[in-house]
């Protein structure tokens, strides 16, 4: 017999978790045929010898529903062996939309996701107004991986309140048109509806994003309503919103509201707490509900290149705003220096949102010497060389000709590793929380599986591979009911994922300009991923895209369902 495609020779790792085993794998179109010991030859065949063979990546946390316009590629994600991200997260998406409401939109994904309005001017048609439309749109485009979309809380408040959205709770005829569109977004396959009550989220006019004045009733509401549907995931931020709500408490009225209504909910889960111990009581009951992990935490990539913490003190704007030529002139003169220095210790920080500069904590501000194994703090660094913070900092700049990260990390805070070892394996969790496509100049975490692989797999030998495998595949397959994705077995789609375990891992991040209108964001590589397949079609081949772009739009009601799956 004849197939279009043969993967051959490699240790298959097939998703589920079970030991990997010598194999081959046959493709014929975009579906996978056989695994196994695969008679009959291949129209292009691919040695994957001394190659784990596993299933194509799935990132179930991102933003990239800007990015789809202007990058075939979906880089980073595409460098990392992702063959499928789930966008629209947290309540931001670019439709539904109404022509004089098109900055209203735009806001919150500008401020709150760290987007420049100018590349989405420059980069998006808007020619939709639907979310059904916006399906279209991105169905349209040619794309090297897949897109899952799902229908935003603020955008949908605005569709149906305008500017009130900013400024009071939905009224019956309000909830009546976000019914109707959010039934029309599920129809045309939308996987779910996302929200956030996060009090950081802001829109580039420095006030709350629209989906934070709803109240929980009307969140209720909406996701009671997709369960009558019969279809769609719920995804929040985790934050409650409201005053005097704690953290439990809200996770337990979203553990609720899974029971009640049946519709899977998924939040953030940073560390294995009572958040986790909820989810799981949840689960026990019949419910469904998810955590997002993130295998280094949430962190800030500090550069000069970019950012730093000092940013908006006077004494470093008059530095910062100029060439890195200059500033690196200006960053060797002693009076230069010393004013500097004292600015970041004594001045004043100010922050409006997560997206802003912030006071560093130089206890968990690393110097980035690798991209995955732990590196020394700021402080560490400062104390051996005998100066202070903010002045080492400096030092590490200009011997690295300013291109060195310094990243911050946000969650894990007092964390132990071996703590996380538990919440990693936890069945009801996934490691799906990259962010990408948000935060272009401060997050680089579309190797977040990537480093899975070469730090908790390889150096830590924490999880067998097969364990850190279905972490990235099967389970945020599951989760965003993706029913023929994160497998490799007869019937699913052809999304393969080829790579080295004893050399995979991610590289240090470059700041690039290739955003519309020339702005800038990080790009990070890996190596050790000798191909990816996406739905039957080569696209990646030793980190480097081929031409095929064999990605598609996955619309929820419409995948096939494998027999395994059933």
């Amino acid at each position: 017999m004849e197939f279009d495609l043969v993967v051959r020779n490699g240790l298959v790792v097939d998703g589920s978790g079970v030991p990997g085993y010598r194999g081959d794998v046959a493709v014929i179109g975009d579906r996978i045929v056989a695994v196994g010991e695969v008679d009959g030859g291949g129209r292009e065949e691919v040695d994957a010898a001394g190659h784990v063979v596993a299933p194509g990546f799935v990132d179930g946390h991102t933003h990239m529903d800007a990015q789809v316009f202007w990058d075939q590629l979906g880089s980073s994600s595409c460098y990392q062996g992702i063959t499928t991200v789930v966008m629209g997260n947290c309540g931001y998406t670019l439709a539904p939309i109404r022509g004089a409401d098109r900055e209203l939109v735009t806001s919150h994904i500008e401020r709150a996701e760290d987007i420049p309005a100018s590349a989405m001017n420059e980069g998006i048609p808007f020619d939709w107004s639907s979310f059904a439309e916006y399906l279209d749109a991105v169905d349209s485009l040619p794309k090297g991986i897949n897109y899952a979309g799902s229908i935003g809380h603020s955008a949908l408040r605005i569709w149906a309140m305008g500017e009130r959205a900013f400024e009071q709770a939905a009224n019956e005829h309000d909830l009546e048109v976000m019914r109707q569109e959010l039934a029309a977004a599920l129809d045309a396959g939308a996987v779910g509806f996302t929200t956030t009550r996060n009090p950081s989220h802001t829109t580039s006019q420095d006030r709350p994003v629209a989906s934070r004045l709803a109240n929980w009733q009307e969140v209720v509401e909406l996701v009671s309503f997709m369960g009558r549907k019969g279809r769609g995931v719920f995804q929040t931020s985790g934050q409650p919103g409201d005053p005097g709500l704690s953290n439990q408490d809200h996770t337990r009225r979203l553990r609720d509201l899974a029971l009640a209504s049946g519709v899977p909910v998924v939040l953030p889960a940073a560390r294995l707490d009572e958040t986790v111990r909820i989810i799981d009581d949840a689960v026990a009951r019949g419910g469904r509900m998810w955590g997002l992990t993130h295998s280094r935490g949430v962190g800030i990539m500090q550069s000069f290149e970019t950012r730093v913490s000092f940013d908006k003190l006077p004494e470093w704007q008059q530095v910062r705003s100029r060439p890195l030529s200059e500033q690196r002139a200006l960053l060797t003169d002693p009076d230069v220096r010393e004013r500097l220095v004292r600015a970041a210790r004594e001045g004043e920080y100010r922050t409006s949102t997560a997206a802003d500069p912030f006071k560093p904590n130089y206890d968990r501000i690393h110097v980035m010497y690798s991209p995955y194994l732990p590196n020394p703090t700021v402080a560490e660094e400062a104390k051996r060389r005998g100066v202070d913070p903010a002045e080492a900092m400096i030092d590490i700049a200009l011997e690295h000709d300013f291109h060195i990260f310094f990243p911050q990390i946000l969650g894990f805070e007092a964390l132990e590793e071996d703590e996380l070892v538990p919440l990693f394996r936890n069945p009801n969790t996934a490691m799906t929380f990259s962010d990408s496509g948000a935060h272009l100049n401060q997050v680089a975490d579309a190797s977040i599986q990537t480093h899975l692989l070469a730090y908790w797999v390889r150096e830590r030998q924490a999880f067998t591979v097969e364990e850190a495998v279905r972490m990235i595949t099967l389970q945020p397959a599951l989760m965003w009911r993706l029913p023929d994705r994160g497998r490799v077995a007869p019937g699913y789609a052809a999304d393969i994922t080829i790579f080295d375990p004893d050399t995979v891992a991610p590289l240090v991040p470059d700041v690039v300009h290739d955003l519309p209108g020339g702005a800038s964001r990080l790009e990070q590589r890996a190596t050790g991923y000798d191909a990816t397949i996406v739905n039957g079609q080569v696209f990646t081949r030793d980190g480097e895209a081929t031409e095929a772009r064999g990605g598609r739009l996955l619309r929820s009601g419409r995948m096939a369902v494998p027999d395994a799956a059933r």
